[in-house]
């Protein structure tokens, strides 16, 4: 009688599967930014909330409360002690969450600095130029940052620079507030503006 070969079962390649697909469900479940329902460790929570009565309830408690609202359990703050649970529909939570977060974008808008530059013996012709871009840029709500640059001997006329930014401020003194006084550096004296909030 022949004997037939050894064929392994489909046991062990399933069980492997089963694994990786359980390690894929804890990959999965780690980028959600929030623990919910049994993925919360703590064994005490603090409820908040218009939906329950505030308070400190036993894990199994809360969830049971969550359970019987037919929402998720939601750790809003882990590091508080105990830590904050809100009872809530996690989709519904995560949707306001990134639409708050948009709004906040949205009103945290960039500072943008624009520069204007002088010579120490700038014209009139040439500084109401620069002082009618700077009041545009003020009233952009952009901060400006004039400052007069000293080539070689001219930096003797250092007095003649400083003077020439108190003017340009106090010219601009509707428009924008000083931020920070003729200060030099290196070879150029500054003067930073910003504008005044309506």
């Amino acid at each position: 009688m022949e004997k037939k070969p050894f064929v392994p079962g489909p046991r062990r390649p399933n069980n492997s599967a089963n694994g990786a697909a359980r390690r894929g469900d804890r990959g999965a479940q780690s980028k959600d930014p929030y623990a919910t329902n049994e993925r919360i460790r703590a064994r005490e929570v603090r409820l908040v909330g218009d939906n329950v009565e505030a308070g400190i309830y036993t894990i199994q408690q809360a969830l049971k409360l969550a359970e019987e609202q037919g929402l998720d359990l939601i750790e809003i703050s882990p590091t508080a002690e105990p830590p904050v649970c809100k009872i809530l529909d996690y989709q519904k939570f995560l949707y306001q969450q990134k639409k708050r977060q948009k709004e906040q974008k949205a009103k945290a808008t960039k500072v943008v600095v624009k520069e204007i530059r002088f010579g120490p013996q700038t014209d009139d012709h040439d500084y109401n130029f620069k002082l009618k871009h700077a009041v545009g840029f003020l009233q952009e709500g952009a901060k400006v940052k004039a400052y007069v640059f000293f080539k070689g001997r001219s930096i003797l006329f250092k007095e003649q620079g400083e003077v020439l930014l108190l003017r340009f401020a106090n010219d601009l003194e509707e428009y924008g507030k000083v931020e920070q006084m003729p200060v030099l550096e290196g070879k150029r004296m500054i003067i930073m503006l910003s504008p005044k909030k309506k």
